[in-house]
């Protein structure tokens, strides 16, 4: 059996630095968050990222949100980064917002298929956040098995994961299931992929109403000697596209779709996917679709920091010795 340690006690600070120690061997821990419990590994660390997709009984094709421990590690991660994004950020973090943007395209990372993207969230719990500190940023997914319920205590996210994680650490009960609400920012205009435990009407406090609706055309007057004709449409949301920088951006088909982890959903879907396969003639677990899962770098001498260092990454012993 893994060891359990004890942040809600005495142990908090030894807890907390067995985890990390753990997360800098290219182990995968699970830690508390503010919606449920985590499972999750150094995100720069490519096989740690595969090992937390294959406990969760996950591909490639469905990549791990990455949790941070501060706004300023945004820039290091993400790339053209909308200012209605960033008031998102100044007003919702930290909090149940996952954050989809454009990644930097020098990181040294594997999280999966994400067509270019990386979905960033700072979660709002003392304990993640001390363990992000140290870590950096962390690829962490739901701590339960595909399709089964999201854990909110350390005991049912042991029972759901066993060996495959090192070190689970206890933060407590969690109150909530609730998901974090996913938006788009890769888009001249938001999207919400999700609405989770922030809702609708606080999104429009922030980005006023109608934030996520195209911008209607604008249509010149008509000259008076001219009836009937009309200039060519200017779409207001045409202001602003030209971009220099030399990126080929994924068309909006090729993002990751997203989804709950509520196990009705997932069992249903896996046996659409099965009637689909056996129709076909094909394997019945084959993937047929991309997606994030919600949820929620070392140095020798330290944890990575994006901030400083947004594009290197300087592989642990462990990294070195795989």
């Amino acid at each position: 059996m893994s060891p359990v340690v004890d942040a809600t006690s005495d142990e908090r600070a030894a807890s907390v630095a067995t985890t990390v120690d753990a997360v800098r061997r290219g182990e995968i821990v699970v830690i508390p968050t503010d919606t449920v419990y985590g499972i999750g590994a150094d995100a720069f660390d490519v096989t740690a990222v595969a090992d937390v997709l294959e406990a969760k009984g996950r591909g490639r094709e469905m990549p791990p949100p990455v949790l941070i421990p501060d706004t300023r590690t945004v820039d290091g991660l993400a790339r053209a980064v909308p200012d209605w994004a960033r008031r998102l950020i100044d007003e919702l973090w930290p909090g149940p917002l996952t954050l989809v943007l454009h990644a930097q395209p020098s990181l040294h990372w594997d999280l999966g298929e994400t067509a270019g993207t990386v979905a960033l969230r700072m979660p709002d719990d003392e304990i993640a956040l001390e363990v992000l500190r140290e870590t950096g940023p962390m690829a962490v997914t739901s701590a339960n098995r595909t399709g089964e319920p999201a854990a909110t205590t350390v005991t049912e996210a042991a029972v759901a994961l066993g060996p495959a994680v090192s070190v689970y650490l206890d933060g407590g009960p969690r109150a909530t299931q609730d998901p974090s609400t996913i938006i788009d920012c890769t888009g001249e205009q938001p999207t919400v992929l999700r609405l989770g435990a922030i809702g609708r009407e606080r999104l429009e406090e922030i980005l006023g109403e109608g934030f996520d609706r195209a911008p209607a055309a604008a249509v010149t007057d008509v000259p008076d000697d001219e009836p009937g004709e009309v200039d060519e449409v200017t779409r207001a949301d045409e202001v602003g596209e030209v971009d220099d920088e030399p990126f080929d951006d994924p068309q909006p088909g090729d993002r990751p779709e997203f989804h709950d982890e509520d196990p009705v959903v997932a069992a249903a879907e896996q046996e659409r996917l099965r009637a689909e396969a056996r129709s076909s003639g094909t394997d019945d677990t084959a993937a047929t679709s991309q997606e994030w899962e919600d949820l929620p770098s070392t140095a020798d001498d330290g944890p990575h920091d994006p901030t400083t260092d947004p594009i290197t990454h300087t592989p642990s012993d462990t990294e070195a010795q795989r």
